[in-house]
């Protein structure tokens, strides 16, 4: 008996081109622009910014940053409790807390997607920084992450899908937009 089994490889699309673009430009800016830094969050952000259409884009890439953002705001202090123990308090104690602080942050703004990456960055800082350097990695982290995320929104709006011609979501759409917002919000001169 004899079976047919084909290998059904999946299409290579306009998001794959767009993700791989956005995360060249981003390692490209950092090793020549930014002097080598690393550019593992900005390209992580990257990913998580690139959707089928702007609007996944934005609310996963938006996701990710506030993630990033309360879980690297909650692990600076529960990172120093944890590593100089004060009180004589073991540091699974701190460790426990700080996580549950970054859960809890996110549900009170309602971010619950954002729990995820959240923990991510505390356990990140955590475990694999020194003390020297902690809060400038943990704030760059943040910074970075937000960088990538913005690079693949922009590829998105210079590059959108059908759909997102079709809502507007598009340069040529959004630009004028803005442009005729922000006339609006210009004083107006007054001739006397």
């Amino acid at each position: 008996m004899q079976t047919s089994h084909s290998l059904h490889l999946p299409h290579v699309g306009l998001r794959i081109v767009k993700t791989l673009v956005s995360c060249l430009a981003v390692a490209l800016v950092y090793q020549y622009l930014l002097g080598g830094r690393n550019p593992s969050f900005a390209c992580i952000g990257a990913v998580y910014g690139m959707g089928n259409q702007f609007q996944e884009g934005f609310r996963n890439g938006f996701n990710r940053f506030v993630g990033t953002l309360l879980g690297g705001l909650m692990v600076i202090p529960f990172y120093w409790l944890y590593y100089y123990q004060p009180l004589g308090i073991p540091q699974s104690v701190y460790l426990i807390v700080g996580l549950f602080c970054v859960i809890y942050i996110n549900l009170v703004f309602g971010a619950n997607n954002a729990i995820q990456p959240g923990t991510v960055v505390y356990f990140v800082v955590m475990f694999t920084q020194p003390t020297a350097n902690y809060v400038s990695y943990t704030l760059a982290r943040i910074i970075d992450t937000g960088v990538g995320v913005v690079f693949s929104l922009v590829i998105s709006m210079l590059h959108p899908s059908e759909l997102d011609k079709r809502l507007g979501m598009d340069l040529e759409h959004t630009l004028p937009l803005w442009q005729r917002s922000n006339q609006r919000q210009l004083p107006q001169d007054k001739a006397n």
